[in-house]
């Protein structure tokens, strides 16, 4: 079987293919009103037949509907007296010393929000009944309203999901439906109901998109990577909008854990620079998840890789403010028209247009030379902002990239720095079709030593989707004093609650005694409200971990019981084997050519990546052009060749 990954970005679509023995990479420019002709359009390029091909992507579409606010008509269902639960969250405020802030509408419009009966307590004890009366209400008010989405939030679902369930079957054929109970079954219900909303306020949009690529490609197996890093069919993707949102980023951290641990580099402070934003993140041997993540203004509590997203990239546009100071970014040329050098219309200056400017772009061996880039078309771009400035156009070019490299900079510290960690202790992986110009600045601003640019990394992420495990995340809220749970009882719910995540690896076709199946529990000590989850290993052993890691994160422990919050269980079906190509014992390559570059002395050889040998090195500056990216090795930066093609930075000493 062929397998394909595809990573669907805001300017470029990137293709890895794996035959069963090397691995072949092709790049289109994005569609982004229809993100699958982008797809089908590469794979017609590249020659392949449908049949038989699997196909794993990455896509932006609930990302990018979340962000533009541009959802479907959504319903949202909840108990007498909480209609205005996701309008009043929980009351932080963005600005603490605003006292007039300015008023975000609210998720759901007042009139989508429809109240009803159904009421549990704490204890999953009925307060309220869902009544005949109520279902006929409910059901006049879905064909009154017209919806395309219904998303239904009662209080404590998790406990009993009878009164959802009852509720989701009146609901009209045809309409999109999703309930707390099997979205996100835990405690939080304002969390909890964002992430039901969105997965319904989403789901038509993502399930159209869906069944739009799997009616292209109709003999291909085709799955989405996940936000946690890990695939799901697509069939049961189009249900699952909300674990969507990391879809395309979740691929770049998969790839680089695994192109890193193949160079010998497992801890990685990750940035992958696109088009038009930055994702950076920490991986200490596998990507990091978090249960706080944020999409605009939303918590989206489902697990979701840890990284930090900022609006600066290659399309990034540059411009004064109304006083005069150089901005870069997050307004981005994205892909239509594209910065002033793709030539397509686009007329302000970006960081691309500076970066061919400066020299570290040739304007003839840009994406190996399938794209010539248009450097007069640049150069007036960045001339108009240069006269505004009264700059030289060289200075207004590497002003560009001097206030970029600082937006990423302080994003790498937010990841690394503002948490406790020391960013010299890692690596810095940088990839992403515009990552490697930047990467030994990067490396600089944060005084690291050791940065690498991982093999086929214009295309990382969808190497990342083509070496993703088909997997699964359940989680289940069970309340109560860890000492005081039976251990057997409490494993026999923990084999319950992966059991649906492993009937539906199953169904994909993985093979039960190839799933891996790891537990956790989220801990507290009682009275507190964050968690900290921990494998599980027992009650007596897991609850003297939850102690060493309070200490190791906040610095003390208590005497307080600790409170088992909820039951977590991780499943991961086998990956895909495909090996990366080893380069080689080779000559030495020579450098192409001499290129000149403002701000270095002398002649800058550039190399052809694909010339380089295992274990050659060099010292910067140097040029590394490849069929996806190019990599700048600045002066002061020693590079050398990997055997599995990754380029390994060493600042000199």
């Amino acid at each position: 079987m062929k397998l394909i990954g595809v990573d669907t970005g805001g300017t470029f679509t990137d293709f890895v293919l794996f035959d069963g023995g090397r691995l072949r990479i092709h790049k289109v420019l994005s569609t982004p009103q229809s993100p699958e002709r982008a797809i089908l359009q590469g794979i017609r390029e590249m020659g392949l037949d449908a049949r038989g091909l699997r196909v794993i992507h990455g896509s932006t579409v609930a990302t990018n509907a979340a962000l533009e606010r541009k959802g479907v008509r959504t319903v949202y269902i909840t108990n007498r007296g909480l209609g205005d639960l996701l309008t009043i969250g929980r009351q932080a405020r963005r600005e603490l010393y605003n006292l007039q802030p300015t008023a975000l509408a609210p998720p759901v419009p007042r009139e989508l929000c429809v109240e009803t009966g159904g009421r549990l307590a704490a204890d999953g004890s009925v307060v309220e009944p869902l009544t005949e009366g109520d279902l006929d209400h409910l059901l006049a008010r879905l064909h009154e309203l017209h919806p395309r989405a219904v998303a239904i939030n009662l209080l404590y679902a998790y406990l009993d999901d009878e009164f959802e369930r009852r509720i989701e079957a009146l609901v009209p054929h045809g309409v999109f439906c999703s309930r707390s109970s099997a979205v996100l079954p835990e405690i939080g219900e304002y969390e909890r109901g964002i992430a039901t909303w969105l997965n319904s306020w989403l789901g038509p949009l993502v399930e159209g998109y869906i069944r739009c690529l799997c009616e292209g490609l109709p003999d291909a197996r085709v799955a989405v990577m996940q936000s946690s890093g890990e695939a799901i069919a697509a069939e049961q993707a189009a249900h699952q909008a909300v674990r969507m949102l990391l879809s395309g980023p979740a691929g770049g951290l998969v790839g680089a854990g695994y192109v890193g641990a193949a160079a010998g580099r497992s801890r990685l402070l990750s940035f992958d620079m696109g088009g038009t934003s930055s994702d950076v993140a920490l991986l200490d041997g596998a990507p990091r998840l978090t249960r706080e993540g944020r999409i605009g203004p939303w918590p989206v509590a489902v697990p979701m890789v840890d990284m930090h997203t900022i609006g600066a990239g290659g399309g990034s546009i540059a411009r004064l403010d109304a006083g005069g100071m150089l901005l870069v970014g997050p307004e981005s040329a994205g892909a239509d028209p594209g910065p002033a050098c793709y030539a397509r219309g686009g007329m302000q200056a970006t960081v691309t247009d500076a970066n061919l400017l400066l020299g570290r772009l040739q304007a003839h061996a840009f994406l190996g030379g399938r794209m010539t880039l248009d450097v007069e078309a640049a150069r007036q771009a960045v001339g108009r902002l240069a006269d505004a400035m009264g700059q030289t156009l060289e200075h207004t070019a590497m002003g560009i990239i001097r206030v970029a490299n600082e937006h990423m900079a302080r994003a790498l510290r937010v990841i690394s720095v503002q948490r406790g960690v020391d960013p010299r202790g890692f690596t810095l992986a940088s990839f992403g079709g515009a990552g490697g110009l930047h990467v030994c600045a990067l490396a600089d601003a944060l005084g690291m030593r050791s940065a690498m640019v991982p093999v086929q990394a214009g295309v990382l992420s969808a190497l990342g989707m083509l070496v993703a495990r088909p997997g699964r995340q359940r989680v289940r809220t069970r309340l109560g004093l860890l000492r005081e749970l039976d251990e057997r009882q409490l494993e026999d719910e923990l084999r319950q609650l992966a059991q649906g995540g492993l009937t539906e690896l199953v169904s994909e076709g993985v093979a039960v005694d190839q799933v891996e199946i790891r537990y956790a529990l989220d801990l507290r000590y009682r009275g507190q409200s964050y968690t900290l989850s921990l494998p599980w290993t027992g009650c007596r052993q897991t609850e003297s971990d939850f102690h060493d890691r309070h200490v190791q994160r906040y610095g003390h422990r208590m005497d307080t019981p600790v409170e088992l919050v909820n039951l977590r269980a991780a499943l991961e079906g086998p990956g895909h084997p495909v090996a990366l190509e080893a380069v080689g014992s080779r000559v030495e390559g020579k450098a192409r050519s001499l290129v000149e570059l403002y701000g270095v002395e002398g002649a800058v050889p550039c190399y052809e990546r694909d010339d380089l040998a295992s274990g050659q090195g060099f010292d910067g500056p140097a040029l590394i052009t490849d069929t996806v990216a190019t990599t700048w090795i600045a002066p002061g930066w020693q590079c050398r060749v990997h055997q599995t093609g990754s380029l390994l930075l060493e600042r000199a000493p």
